[in-house]
């Protein structure tokens, strides 16, 4: 395959884990395959032969990845969001990804590669958005005394606002 006629590719800079990641989240993810695979020549910067560059997509979103070296690092403040229509898929994405990494607060988690991700149930999205503001706000406590989403829990705080 040849480059993305995708208008907006994100790319993602690892150290030396590119190829390991687009694997990883290949595997997870339904949809998705590794598309390209470009190795250093011997002019470098990386030593020769080793992966350099890693197309792949998931759920038909491209992405690049870069072995890029350890100069840069991810941060929560970019992150992707995984839409879920049940707890059974929240639970899905959020073992899968978790493996080797860590949990954060209100449905956010780093990945074994520090990569974040925020795994949202799409009911989560619609209570919080409720135009009863006493319901919205209880949605909205009872998420920020998670990590990973419930929806029967925060379900029930919003019920109980009345």
């Amino acid at each position: 395959m040849g480059i993305s006629t995708q208008k907006i590719v994100p790319s993602l800079w690892f150290d030396s884990q590119a190829e390991e990641a687009a694997k990883f989240y290949c595997s997870i993810f339904e949809d998705s395959a590794v598309t390209k695979t470009r190795y250093y020549g011997e002019s470098g910067p990386g030593p020769a032969g080793s992966v350099m560059v890693v197309e792949f997509e998931l759920e038909g979103q491209p992405f690049i990845g870069l072995n890029g070296g350890p100069h840069f690092t991810f941060n929560p403040a970019v992150s992707f969001t995984i839409h879920c229509s049940s707890q059974e898929e929240v639970d899905y994405y959020w073992n899968k990804l978790l493996v080797g990494g860590r949990e954060d607060q209100c449905g956010w988690l780093q990945d074994q590669f520090g990569l974040s991700w925020q795994v949202v149930p799409d009911a989560l999205t619609e209570m919080l958005q409720d135009e009863n503001a006493e319901k919205a706000q209880a949605a909205m406590q009872a998420m920020l005394q998670m990590k990973k989403i419930i929806i029967a829990d925060v379900e029930k705080s919003y019920k109980e606002a009345g």
